[in-house]
């Protein structure tokens, strides 16, 4: 018979432990918690009570799992999806490196310096020809080229960068498929 002490079990010798109180794991992705996540994921600054109503449950009801679901870190942070082409000329290019030193250290100042641009906008550790996916957006094609220079001298002769200047984005991100991913 497990033993239960706050946010963990213990069996024996082993211990389970929660990060979130153990009632908040078996609710948090029950039918409305998907449908909220939905709602939510197309319009961010919909009110709780139209969120309530379109999902069919109290505002106070909705607001609670709304909270929970931040605490859990499910929902992450409200951003703004700004239309960049209506507001500024830029420039997006998806760049893929590879760390030609694969030691953590080398790897991990190349992720340290990427993260630390501005520019850098979404960075991905992957597998196959390169190590890096890199999506970056800069006003113009030198400041592009100042990006580029400053990941390449942080590690003079470790880094290979390949660039691919985006032309158009027939689809972009607009949230994740959640039907298809939680049962």
């Amino acid at each position: 018979m497990p033993l239960k002490k706050n946010n963990f079990f213990v069996y024996g010798k082993f211990i389970l432990v929660f990060v979130v109180p153990l009632e908040w794991v078996f609710m948090l992705m029950d039918r409305l918690n998907k449908k909220i996540l939905s709602m939510l994921q197309l319009n961010a600054r919909i009110t709780n009570h139209a969120l309530a109503e379109n999902v069919g449950i109290s505002p106070s009801a909705c607001l609670n799992r709304v909270r929970k679901l931040e605490e859990a870190g499910i929902i992450a942070a409200y951003l703004a999806n700004i239309d960049l082409p209506t507001l500024c000329r830029s420039i997006t290019v998806i760049a893929t490196a590879t760390v030609k030193d694969q030691s953590s250290e080398t790897f991990n100042e190349f992720l340290r310096e990427a993260k630390a641009m501005e520019e850098v906008v979404e960075c991905y550790v992957v597998s196959g020809n390169f190590d890096v996916f890199l999506k970056v957006v800069a006003a113009d094609m030198p400041s592009y080229n100042k990006v580029i220079d400053h990941l390449i001298d942080a590690l003079p002769g470790l880094v290979h960068i390949s660039s691919h200047v985006v032309m158009n984005t027939p689809k972009p991100f607009a949230g994740y498929p959640l039907r298809k991913l939680i049962d």
